[in-house]
């Protein structure tokens, strides 16, 4: 549920430490509820989170929004947009006070050509998502939502996250009275 990432961490953290004068990364601060990247809009930094906790979401026309993921420490965000030079995929929000890593984008672009060990951090990410959206995906379709419901409750506790109703009713991709209801047999 809650994706980290060490070992990008430790390379931001190299990096940043290491920086000359021009500050091409810098670390910055995000509260609560702000968002750090909107949905169709054009990413100006590549970031990875320093601190706190974000999730990664899609709104869809209707408004409904599904939650792809909860990112911690080491998560690198805006990078696909960079790489292919579009607009942002999804949004991504503080659910905590964050702060991030935040690269220039010619930073970045320089560093994907000349720095094996940053593309070799990339391709395990992408490879990890990969894996785990497909892992996801097959466990919505073959479980109950009062399966996936307790196992969501249980990585709640284990993790010490605290999720609204609303954000785990986005997370499992169902309706809000579905998960009320899912909630209730589970008590039953």
């Amino acid at each position: 549920m809650l994706r980290t990432n060490q070992s990008f961490l430790a390379y931001a953290q190299t990096l940043y430490a290491k920086q000359d004068q021009n500050e091409t990364i810098s670390l910055k601060h995000y509260t609560k509820g702000q968002k750090l990247l909107r949905q169709n809009e054009v990413a100006t930094k590549v970031m990875l989170i320093a601190d706190g906790i974000t999730k990664c979401f899609f709104t869809e026309p209707n408004d409904k929004e599904y939650i792809l993921e909860f990112l911690g420490k080491g998560e690198i965000i805006g990078e696909i947009e960079c790489i292919r030079n579009i607009p942002c995929l999804c949004s991504i929000e503080a659910m905590t006070d964050v702060s991030i890593y935040a690269f220039s984008i010619p930073l970045f672009q320089s560093l994907l050509k000349k720095d094996l060990g940053l593309n070799a951090l990339l391709i395990d990410a992408f490879a990890q998502r990969i894996i785990n959206t497909a892992s996801r995906a097959s466990y919505q379709q073959l479980y109950t939502v009062e399966h996936s419901l307790a196992k969501l409750l249980a990585l709640q506790a284990k993790q010490e996250i605290s999720l609204s109703k609303e954000d785990m009713a986005s997370y499992l991709g169902i309706t809000l009275r579905s998960l009320n209801r899912g909630l209730k047999n589970l008590q039953a």
